[in-house]
């Protein structure tokens, strides 16, 4: 994933938690943010250490920015994305977090074929 497709300080963090809306399911949680200043979304995840040490948490973030990177022509522009990464994740496959991590996006209406349809 591109460094400019990342959220990285702090203070974008906080627009996102405080004014973003919310969606989960068991292994995710994405708030998004809609955002008119920028053109493509932008991506931050959080992995708390409730997840697993150091080794855990960097593998969860490296396999859902990838997850994200195949799939960044479906998803809507102008949005702050945060993923938050819950303790069922760490137990998953690759393709069983691709399709976690899909059916948050689908339900918070993150999905350009899904807000055409809405």
């Amino acid at each position: 994933m591109h460094k400019r497709l990342r959220l990285r300080n702090r203070a974008d963090f906080s627009r996102v938690y405080r004014y973003g809306k919310s969606q989960a399911n068991y292994q995710f949680v994405v708030y998004g943010l809609r955002r008119k200043d920028v053109e493509q979304f932008r991506v931050g995840v959080s992995c708390s250490k409730k997840i697993g040490n150091a080794v855990v948490r960097n593998r969860m973030r490296r396999l859902i920015k990838e997850i994200i990177r195949h799939h960044e022509t479906e998803i809507v522009e102008n949005m702050d994305l945060i993923f938050i990464v819950r303790k069922g994740a760490v137990s998953m496959s690759y393709q069983e977090m691709e399709k976690s991590i899909l059916h948050v996006l689908r339900k918070a209406s993150l999905l350009k074929a899904e807000r055409r349809s809405n």
